[in-house]
C-alpha cells in the first residue's frame, strides 16, 4: 500500500539533522578567535606568556625596593611587595582590558567580513582571553610574594573576588567605549596611553587613601580604581576596613561607558569597518 506524500515515512533514514543553535555557533566562533589571538600575540613573541608576568612583577619589585629604602614599614602589614602588588595588579587589570578590548575590532577586522563572525564575538573573545591571562598573572605574582616574604595571611575572599570582578567589568565597559573611539578617532589610542599614566599615582598603588590630605581625598574619591584597590587590600589585610568604598559608584562607572560604547558600536560598526 502506497503512502501519500503527506504521510510517507522514511524507515532507517534516521533523524533529520538540525542547524546548530546560535548560542553554540557563537561559542565556537569566540573560542576560535581566542585561539587565533593566543597564537598570533603570544605564540610568535620571544618569551610568550613570560612577559605577561615579568612586566608587572618587575614594576612591583622596583616599587617595593624603592619604598623599602625610603620608609621603615609599609602603610599596611610588613611586606612592601605585597602592599604595592595588591594595588598595582588592580591597575594592571584595568589598563590591560581597557586597551586590549578597545582594539578588538581593529585586531579582528579581516575576520569580521565573514557573516558568522560578529563584532560582539570579537569583543567577547578579546575580553575573555585577556582577563584569563591577567587573572593567572595576578595569582602567580601575589602568591609568589606571599611565599617569598614568608607571610602568614588568611585572605578574605569576598572583597578580593569582588574587587577582581568589578575591575574586570570596569575594564570591559571602558574597553567597549574605547573600541568605538579608537576606530573613529585613531589619535585616541595614543591619548589613552597618556591619560592612563597618572592613574599610577591617584589609584592607591603607592599610598593609602587614608594617608592622603583631606583635600586630596575629596578629589581622588571620584577615581573608581581607588575604591577597588581599597577593596582588594581589605581582603589581604584583616585589620584594614576602608569606609570610603562605594560599590554603587563603581557600578555607575561600569554601566555608563559600557552602554554608551555598545550603542555606538551597534549603530556604527559597519561604517567603522569599511573606512
Amino acid at each position: 500500500m502506497s503512502h501519500s506524500p503527506q504521510t510517507r515515512s522514511f524507515e532507517g533514514a534516521g533523524p533529520v539533522p538540525r542547524a546548530a543553535p546560535a548560542r553554540g555557533e557563537a561559542s565556537r566562533v569566540i573560542v576560535a578567535l581566542m585561539l587565533r589571538e593566543m597564537s598570533t600575540r603570544y605564540g610568535r613573541t620571544p618569551g610568550g606568556y613570560v612577559w605577561a608576568v615579568a612586566e608587572p612583577l618587575g614594576m612591583i619589585i622596583v616599587l617595593g625596593l624603592a619604598f623599602e629604602l625610603l620608609a621603615a614599614a609599609p602603610s599596611l602589614g610588613t611586606s612592601f611587595l605585597l602592599f604595592k602588588g595588591t594595588g598595582f595588579m588592580i591597575l594592571q587589570v584595568f589598563t590591560v582590558l581597557g586597551g586590549q578590548v578597545g582594539n578588538a575590532l581593529t585586531f579582528s577586522a579581516p575576520l569580521l567580513r565573514y557573516p558568522r563572525v560578529t563584532w560582539v564575538d570579537a569583543i567577547a573573545a578579546r575580553f575573555m582571553l585577556n582577563y584569563l591571562v591577567v587573572i593567572v598573572v595576578t595569582v602567580l605574582i601575589l602568591w609568589g610574594i606571599v611565599l617569598y616574604d614568608g607571610l602568614r595571611i588568611v585572605p578574605d575572599w569576598g572583597p578580593i573576588l569582588m574587587a577582581m570582578g568589578l575591575v574586570a567589568a570596569l575594564g570591559l565597559g571602558v574597553g567597549c567605549l574605547n573600541c568605538y573611539l579608537f576606530m573613529r578617532f585613531p589619535v585616541w589610542n595614543q591619548l589613552w596611553r597618556i591619560l592612563t599614566q597618572p592613574l599610577f599615582l591617584i589609584s592607591g598603588v603607592i599610598f593609602l587613601y587614608e594617608d592622603m590630605p583631606l583635600f586630596a581625598q575629596d578629589i581622588i574619591w571620584f577615581n573608581p580604581l581607588m575604591h577597588l584597590t581599597g577593596m582588594m587590600r581589605e581582603g589581604f589585610y584583616p585589620l584594614y576596613r576602608p569606609t570610603y568604598i562605594s560599590v554603587g559608584y563603581v557600578g555607575v562607572w561600569v554601566l555608563v561607558p559600557m552602554v554608551l560604547g555598545l550603542l555606538l558600536l551597534r549603530r556604527y560598526h559597519r561604517e567603522l569597518l569599511n573606512r
